[in-house]
């Protein structure tokens, strides 16, 4: 088990940049695949992307492929989100979760969350 800790939203204008970082303290994190998901106002919890326990295995959502960056520095037990090109509809609650090994897209199979990163884009 891993408590994931979100930090790095804020308020952006559009067509910005921001890293979002998820430090995720707990036995083993190099075990752990890691998902960044976020919540826009109204809707429902979405996939942006994930990196397995085998860095090379990622995964994003078609919405943010070319923009966003995963990435996962084991010796710090954190993994980053490098979001660029920010349009406002990318504003949104954005969390960090775990899950055992490998990757995936459905919100119910990660069992770790932490407690979400305000992302305001600004038009």
């Amino acid at each position: 088990q891993v408590q994931p800790v979100e930090s790095g939203g804020g308020s952006v204008q559009a067509g910005g940049s921001l890293r979002l970082s998820c430090h995720a303290s707990g036995r083993l994190f190099s075990t752990y695949a890691m998902g960044w998901f976020r919540q826009p106002p109204g809707k429902e919890r979405e996939f942006v992307a994930a990196i397995g326990w085998l860095e090379r295995n990622v995964d994003y959502a078609d919405s943010v492929t070319d923009r966003f960056i995963i990435s996962r520095d084991n010796n710090k037990d954190t993994v980053y989100l490098q979001m660029n090109n920010l349009p406002p509809e990318d504003t949104a609650v954005y969390y960090c979760a775990a899950r055992p090994r490998d990757i995936e897209h459905r919100v119910w199979k990660y069992y770790d969350w932490g407690q979400g990163t305000e992302v305001p884009v600004s038009s």
